[in-house]
């Protein structure tokens, strides 16, 4: 019997070189290839792309007029491609309200349960047992104050939406001016621009009005009394009769002008922010803080009040997945035998969801934890976890580099993850460089043999035994293990540190608990570890601040207890953010090539 394959004759996407291949279905096929080879362009530019595209177009044309079409690709033909599914290498930053708990839709049965299981309170504060006509949208009656009311919906317990506590509007966290900012130089006097408030974001007359609060202007601040300081951080707004005289001509007038104070010039600066452009202007000034009336949990009083289990919908988001796990197996036993049914219900979605993501070794993770403060590597496996969470069949998923940023420790949960697509029917096609990933596929296809110009053709494919014997093949030696992948001579580790080292010592920050480390200065240093060990939080939200605040003079994070580093003057990060945030930006343009192309044709 014929193994089923996708046939694809005439590929023309990027730089592919009108190359004919074949995709065996049902099993795990890999492409590799040196960076440029044309792997993306196979896999996402002529699998994914084809695949989708047909899908959608076997749709209702009302339907397809509300989402957005993807051109044909470039391609002679294509034959028995199924619909396809791609996983993105780079998974989008999530916004300010997305958390894990959200991104894995995880909150959506927990919110449920408190909806429907837990004990409500009434509007006199007395708490009702759960019971079933919750779920019956009718109306409860409080045994002991006699109060009518309505349980709180799912809805009403989301902090992105009606459940979201009023003073931080479901962010859990709340800006406020840094006062430590408004005067960043006490050597100079207020004449001479002290408060840097008034310099940028009020009228410079400000000065003169400060001056007729009662305030000497013309000595360094750091010489003022106490009072003179609380004037002009936060003195009150009265209006004051001046003599004003511009600095750079000969006019003068008399005004009555209202004092701001430091601080209420920040703060009425920000209420008139409009654009990105005036947010930059402000935020210099201000800082966050956890939000005094939810404690960060982002949910109103209404929404933290019912209650499972002895424990509130915040208590249960700041455990880890894995405790919530347990917690929630415990949800169905502690509540009335004839609601044990609904819960079991509630609570499988719950476990089935997570199960996924603990095998993907992220039960680490709380379920409040910020979006934004994930690794790559976590939020990619986010994406995988939600993408495989439905048991499809006859579906081709098209990975592009899963491996990135997984520890070899964490990889076997991935290998796991593309087994099990393949047991339910489906089809997996992955891009990847790492040769432990590369190992577990059924069938490789390796694109090059250089980059650009030079790739686009298919130099060798066949089993993993195949490849390995194949004399063209550059992947090859690396997956046998015949060649190193060292290219360079490491430093003696008794002449590590014989050019310095950068000190830093930090207080406990998600997943890092307060530690001290040193990195050798003019050395090569590598930051390793599982996935969700603390790599992420030690360099980009602590080093790299930290060696940002000493190059400027700045404030230090709160949570860096202090940072040595004699001679670092500047912090150069190269990170995963993509360069291009226009439609017109180019490589060309991102390396100010262009400029000096532009210099050259003007001298011509």
């Amino acid at each position: 019997m014929t193994i089923p394959q996708i046939i694809v004759h005439g590929a023309k996407v990027h730089n592919l070189k009108n190359i004919n291949v074949c995709i065996p279905l049902n099993c795990i096929t890999g492409i590799a290839g040196v960076s440029g080879s044309g792997k993306s362009s196979l896999a996402l530019g002529v699998l994914y792309a084809e695949g989708s595209r047909r899908y959608l177009e076997s749709l209702s044309t009302y339907t397809r007029r509300r989402m957005t079409q993807a051109a044909k690709a470039q391609v002679d033909e294509i034959l028995y491609v199924p619909a396809s599914l791609a996983l993105h290498q780079r998974p989008a930053v999530p916004g300010i309200r997305s958390t894990f708990g959200t991104g894995t839709e995880l909150l959506n049965s927990l919110r449920l349960m408190f909806s429907r299981l837990a004990c409500h309170r009434c509007p006199r504060g007395h708490y009702l047992k759960p019971t079933l006509a919750v779920a019956a949208e009718q109306e409860l009656v409080c045994p002991e104050c006699g109060e009518k009311f309505y349980a709180p919906s799912a809805e009403e317990l989301a902090f992105n939406s009606q459940g979201a506590c009023r003073t931080c509007d479901g962010t859990g966290m709340i800006r406020t001016v840094d006062e430590s900012t408004l005067v960043p130089d006490e050597t100079l006097t207020i004449d001479q621009g002290a408060v840097a408030p008034w310099n940028s974001l009020m009228w410079s007359l400000m000065t003169d009005v400060c001056r007729a609060m009662g305030v000497r202007t013309d000595v360094p601040f750091a010489d003022l009394t106490e009072k003179e300081k609380d004037i002009v951080y936060h003195g009150p707004a009265v209006k004051k009769h001046i003599f004003y005289k511009a600095k750079n001509s000969n006019q003068a007038c008399e005004l009555d002008f209202t004092y701001y104070n430091a601080v209420y010039t920040v703060e009425n600066a920000l209420a008139k922010v409009k654009d990105e452009k005036g947010m930059k202007r402000v935020e210099k000034f201000l800082k966050q803080e956890i939000c005094p009336d939810c404690g960060g949990s982002r949910l109103s009083e209404k929404a933290r009040a019912p209650r499972l289990q002895d424990a509130g919908l915040h208590d249960v988001c700041r455990m880890t997945l894995a405790e919530a796990v347990k917690w929630v197996r415990h949800v169905p036993d502690s509540i009335p035998e004839e609601m044990r049914p609904m819960a079991e219900s509630i609570c499988e979605s719950f476990l089935s969801a997570a199960q996924r993501l603990t095998d993907l070794g992220l039960g680490y993770l709380t379920l409040d934890r910020a979006s934004s403060t994930l690794s790559t590597g976590e939020r990619q496996r986010m994406q995988l976890a939600r993408a495989v969470r439905n048991r499809t069949t006859g579906v081709l998923y098209v990975l592009d580099e899963p491996s990135i940023g997984l520890h070899p420790h964490n990889i076997a949960g991935l290998k796991n993850v593309m087994r099990d697509l393949i047991a339910d029917g489906n089809s997996v096609v992955l891009v990847d460089h790492d040769t432990q990933i590369l190992s577990e596929a059924d069938w490789l296809i390796e694109m090059g043999p250089g980059a650009g110009s030079k790739g686009g053709y298919v130099i060798a494919e066949g089993s993993l035994s195949e490849i390995e014997g194949n004399k063209r093949s550059l992947i090859g030696p690396f997956l046998s293990g015949k060649s190193e992948v060292r290219v360079r001579e490491q430093a003696l580790k008794e002449k590590m540190f014989d050019q310095g080292k950068i000190h830093l010592s930090v207080s406990e920050i998600h997943t890092v608990k307060p530690l001290e480390t040193e990195i050798p200065k003019g050395r090569l240093t590598a930051i390793t570890g599982v996935s969700g060990s603390g790599k992420t939080t030690l360099i980009l939200e602590s080093l790299i601040p930290a060696l940002q605040a000493l190059a400027d003079g700045k404030k230090m994070p709160s949570h860096i207890r202090s940072v040595d580093a004699e001679g670092i003057r500047h912090v150069k990060l190269i990170d995963a953010t993509p360069i291009g945030i226009n439609v017109r930006s180019t490589v060309a343009t991102y390396a100010d090539i262009h400029d000096e192309l532009r210099k050259v044709f003007a001298r011509s």
